[in-house]
């Protein structure tokens, strides 16, 4: 089928038809941008296929940007942290490069674990949030959450008998970030729930958490030794640790500015 060109569209006329076909089509990009691209065109002597082409490249781009914002809101961080705004000179235990080979995002994509170990104030949910941001923008469905309050989740949907439906749901994410694992004791049916989830996504979809115990301390946080080391099991092999240390950056930081 062959469309005909039309002919005598004023300006006026031209710039209202291309507001209406993108209202109809939902291109909101190319019918916010487009006077300002038409004029650059015309400006640049561009051909009829590269103005389009930058029409579309936008509009492609804008829905590439919008998606990754709503991944990153559907992850529940509770505050923006970035690798750029990370102080790699404040902790020399953290090796930059292997936290920008981990912002690739080839472990979650092969399923693998992430552990982040080290004393409050070391730089552990920054990085933990900031990784998995990057994860969202790389496209995957990533989830962040506290250690206790998936557990507390976990024990009413056991107690409403919906327990499948929640362990399912977390299982479906690509990411699962826990933060703060081993700040509380979690008793035997917690963590025997919290134990279901990670045996789910064994081998088949990442977990990443952040603690400040060492593996050697989580019995006071896995009360039972042998759920203890299988829990330690599936959340180390084939996977990276990372152990942020003992210095804390925000005590330094203020320190530093009582002295100032």
């Amino acid at each position: 089928m062959t469309v005909k060109p039309r002919h005598g569209l004023t300006e006026q006329a031209a710039d209202a038809a291309v507001d209406q076909a993108c209202r109809m089509l939902r291109l909101p990009t190319i019918r916010t941008q487009f006077p300002e691209l038409a004029e650059a065109a015309a400006r640049e002597q561009m051909s009829y296929r590269a103005f389009l082409a930058e029409l579309l490249i936008a509009e492609c781009d804008d829905r590439a940007r919008r998606r990754s914002e709503r991944r990153i809101r559907a992850a529940g961080f509770p505050r923006e942290k970035s690798l750029r705004a990370f102080d790699f000179d404040a902790n020399p235990n953290i090796d930059p490069a292997v936290i920008h080979t981990l912002a690739t995002c080839d472990w979650v994509k092969k399923g693998l674990p992430l552990c982040l170990i080290g004393d409050s104030g070391t730089g552990k949910s920054h990085l933990l949030i900031a990784l998995g941001t990057e994860a969202a923008m790389a496209g995957y469905r990533v989830r962040y959450t506290l250690a206790t309050k998936l557990v507390n989740e976990l024990v009413e949907a056991a107690d409403d008998k919906q327990l499948s439906k929640t362990i399912a749901r977390y299982g479906r994410v690509d990411l699962l970030c826990v933060d703060e694992l081993g700040y509380m004791e979690l008793d035997r049916r917690g963590a025997e729930l919290l134990f279901q989830v990670l045996t789910e996504r064994e081998e088949k979809a990442s977990v990443a958490i952040a603690s400040n115990e060492s593996f050697s301390g989580w019995t006071k946080t896995f009360t039972d030794p042998r759920l203890c080391a299988a829990i330690v099991d599936r959340l180390t092999f084939g996977g990276n640790i990372i152990e942020t240390g003992t210095d804390s950056y925000r005590l330094a930081q203020t320190r530093a500015a009582q002295q100032a």
